[in-house]
């Protein structure tokens, strides 16, 4: 090979030698980011900012729900140099164990990027570990906000907050790994109001890891933008006072303003401390709340389905009135042969049939609206009354979801044609075969939700609104305003013999709730003695009050206590006194519903093999 020719050799190896370079120079500095995210991560760091989850009032402006500072320890594998990981174990309060393994599955994840280490540490605990934290180059804190409670009430209804899982993360961009969200009552309706927007901010820091200042004077920062706050319809002190009520007892309490729909008082019972939620502690403490027996996670108030027991008599009698069945005079004997019953009366009209809720008298009235003879075939006939009825039913919001500002709400059952024709075929039930369904038993259920709404209709006579927690959002004169007025296919004027009915209950001789008597209010109710097969009956009672201008309708269930009239009717009116006079005239009786431990008694009873069907 000549001169010339290796010449030219030499000069292309140069030139494809150079080519080579300038590419991959190209590569590095245009096309591929990461090499100069390894450079910028020599200087600077990137800081999540997490906005303050809005706050959660009552309708006094209490506070419900609050925010408190905590941290969370962050590392970059990168830059963590070798340190003494005994002093680092006690310093963050972990086994020297876990800081291994968290390091390691930290570097699998990303050696530049930051990964929490340590997750919610208090504001005193952070503040004891903050002054040696320079000694760990890597380790960094990053502030955020965890809930509380100064209350410590309603668990409920306010939820909690726990971390995303992958599923949640891969459906919804906005959230990360590590990110918290609501998880039931309001915290879960209302988390995109609440959660806020998170920013960024970038520091320089130095090789001794300490913050130096922002990068860039913040031109790159994006500031966090806190939640929304939510001004509620609670009353914070019926609230609590509903709470101390149910203690040592199984069952809830549902108050509603019945002109507004708003939702006064919630309770499920047993509850919780909401506190045992949140932090490092949630954990452990949510799986012991899991298994234990009395179910305190379960939201009665909401999910619980039950029979109505004698409550359900008086959505019978404003159908049977308005399909003109029967009137307001119409009498039955209590014949105690077609279904048991309770005392010694004559139910001549329907408002005294409702004050001593006679059995007999509404098992003859759900027999008339199933029976009105308008196909010669009994069968069909009975399919004809029940459909007419199904239709009333669902007019006053049973059988189907309430619409109520919280998740996971049930709806109760109401049997159709339909559910019968599954259960016994077409032309195989008739009223002979669901006749127990005229005293709230059978196949009917509802949720205490329900049957406050139930008592709100029957106070404002004849329609309600869908009941809510949350009157504004943002600001407290930020109103919502779409809550939904239903009006029942009852006739108003039908209400007036009912709410005569609920007054007689309450304040006469010989009505089933007359430890509900109050002096200065007019109070109508009606108790429900709800049958229980596995043990002691249910006690349910639902009221209104003051009678000529109602202001409160409630609701309680109080499962395995017995009778309506001993324990429901009592909570009821205590709460009621309390809400509408702020004070309570009856010590006795509030001493007597404060100490009950109706779930010891519960575990000692033993139902007996023959039982009279008592049903109030």
């Amino acid at each position: 090979m000549n001169f010339d020719d290796r010449r030219f050799v030499l000069v292309a190896a140069v030139i494809f030698v150079c080519v080579v370079f300038i590419l991959r120079l190209f590569y590095i500095q245009v096309a591929d980011d990461s090499w100069k995210a390894r450079a910028a991560d020599i200087s600077e760091r990137k800081i999540t900012v997490f906005p303050s989850r809005g706050l959660i009032y009552d309708r006094r402006g209490e506070l419900l729900v609050a925010n408190t500072p905590v941290y969370d320890i962050m590392v970059v594998p990168r830059e963590v140099k070798a340190f003494d990981t005994l002093a680092f174990s006690q310093l963050v309060g972990v086994s020297v164990e876990d800081v291994r393994k968290r390091l390691t599955a930290a570097s699998k994840y990303s050696g530049y990027k930051p990964s929490e280490f340590e997750k919610q540490i208090t504001a005193d605990q952070y503040a004891g570990i903050a002054v040696h934290l320079g000694k760990y180059p890597g380790f960094y804190g990053q502030s955020r906000t965890l809930r509380t409670y100064p209350s410590r009430i309603a668990p409920h209804m306010l939820g909690y907050l726990s971390e995303v899982d992958a599923r949640k993360v891969a459906q919804d961009p906005y959230y990360k790994s590590g990110d918290v969200i609501g998880v039931g009552g309001l915290e879960q309706y209302y988390e995109k109001e609440l959660r806020g927007r998170r920013g960024v901010k970038y520091v320089v820091v130095d090789v001794h890891n300490n913050i130096q200042g922002a990068f860039r004077n913040g031109e790159y920062d994006t500031l966090a933008y806190e939640g929304k706050n939510l001004y509620t319809s609670i009353d914070a002190r019926m609230q609590a006072y509903g709470e101390r009520l149910m203690q040592h007892k199984k069952g809830s309490i549902v108050a509603l303003d019945p002109k507004t729909g708003e939702i006064l008082c919630l309770v499920s019972s047993p509850a919780y401390d909401p506190e045992l939620l949140v932090g490092r502690v949630r954990n452990k403490n949510y799986v012991e709340l899991q298994h234990d027996p009395l179910k305190p996670l379960f939201d009665r108030a909401l999910q619980a389905q039950y029979p109505p027991g004698s409550i359900f008599k008086i959505v019978q009698s404003l159908i049977a009135l308005q399909q003109g069945v029967i009137t307001r005079n119409t009498g039955f004997p209590c014949n105690k042969a077609l279904v048991g019953c309770h005392g010694s009366h004559y139910a001549g009209d329907i408002e005294t049939a409702i004050q001593y809720s006679c059995n007999p008298y509404f098992y003859q009235v759900f027999k008339k609206l199933i029976e009105q003879d308008k196909d010669p075939n009994r069968f069909k006939d009975a399919a004809i009354g029940l459909d007419l009825w199904h239709d009333y039913m669902m007019s006053f919001g049973l059988g189907q979801r309430p619409a109520v500002d919280l998740p996971s709400v049930k709806g109760g059952s109401i049997p159709s044609v339909s559910f019968y024709d599954r259960i016994y075929g077409k032309e195989g039930w008739a009223f002979s075969t669901i006749y127990s369904v005229s005293i709230g038993q059978g196949e009917v259920m509802v949720v205490p939700m329900q049957m406050a709404m139930l008592a709100a209709t029957f106070a404002n006579k004849g329609w309600y609104i869908d009941p809510h927690v949350v009157r504004a959002v943002g600001t407290p004169d930020s109103l919502l305003t779409k809550f939904e007025r239903h009006v029942t296919k009852v006739d108003a004027h039908w209400y007036d013999l009912i709410q005569e009915g609920m007054r007689r209950v309450v304040n006469e001789p010989g009505g089933t709730a007359r430890q509900a008597r109050l002096d200065s209010i007019t109070v109508c109710g009606k108790t429900g003695t709800a049958e229980n097969p596995q043990g002691q009956d249910h006690a349910v009672f639902i009221s209104f009050a003051p009678m000529e201008n109602p202001k409160i309708a409630i609701a309680v269930y109080v499962e395995n206590s017995g009778f309506g009239g001993t324990w429901a009717a009592p909570i009821a009116s205590l709460l009621t006194e309390q809400y509408l006079t702020d004070t309570i005239s009856r010590p006795d009786l509030e001493k007597k519903m404060l100490e009950a431990d109706l779930i010891s008694l519960e575990k000692n009873y033993r139902k007996p093999i023959k039982k009279p069907r008592r049903r109030r």
